[in-house]
């Protein structure tokens, strides 16, 4: 009920860390990468499916230093400093990227297409987007309510340019089955699952596009 202190085999500091459903992922200022919690769909990314307790470090390429870290709810992914990204995990629609639906329990790299880079990324439920150097966006995984922002509802296994209308985009975020992004100019765009009117475009309807949020100044 009260926060404990993590000992993570590593006589480095933490950089990044994000929580899945039932796992956690930390990456060091080393370069390494350790995962904890629930393993079933391999998102601990250490080559196997046993649940662990405790920090097991994730196998990573000897040259990836991870800079951020996202976990979906089975999945998970990294940004390393050379703009690279790899995931990990459940990949029942396509949400790591590598154009199957085959599960992995080691990282694989995302091929960007175009020589592209990542400069930010963001793990949904079972849907994964990323921000390219160039300010573009591309997404890929389950989309069922609209949240790859291609058009579609029809899932994609490798990355999908969203449909951002020409703007460069500055950060993304993804929920369960939504998206939004800050426009370089701050603006805010939106698209996906509005069930509950979580784009916040004032209705309850999907998606398939991004929309433009007014925010109350």
């Amino acid at each position: 009920l009260n926060p404990v202190e993590i000992t993570v085999p590593s006589n480095s500091s933490a950089v990044t860390i994000d929580s899945g459903a039932f796992h956690t992922c930390l990456g060091m200022n080393d370069g390494g990468m350790f995962c904890w919690g629930f393993n079933a769909y391999g998102q601990l990314g250490n080559g196997g499916t046993s649940n662990t307790n405790s920090p097991a470090a994730v196998a990573l390429d000897s040259t990836q230093s991870p800079t951020q870290v996202f976990a979906g709810l089975f999945h998970t992914c990294a940004l390393f400093d050379n703009g690279q990204m790899a995931c990990w995990g459940d990949n029942s629609f396509g949400q790591l990227g590598d154009g199957t639906t085959i599960e992995r329990t080691s990282p694989v790299v995302v091929d960007l297409g175009n020589g592209r880079t990542a400069t930010g990324v963001s793990a949904g439920e079972s849907h994964t987007c990323v921000v390219l150097d160039d300010h573009s966006v591309k997404c890929w995984g389950e989309n069922s309510n609209g949240q790859l922002g291609d058009g579609s509802r029809s899932e994609s296994h490798s990355p999908v340019e969203v449909n951002i209308g020409g703007s460069e985009v500055h950060s993304i975020s993804a929920g369960s089955y939504h998206t939004c992004a800050i426009m370089v100019d701050r603006s805010v765009r939106c698209w996906g699952d509005n069930w509950h009117g979580q784009l916040g475009d004032g209705t309850n309807s999907d998606r398939l596009n991004p929309v433009d949020i007014t925010v109350p100044s």
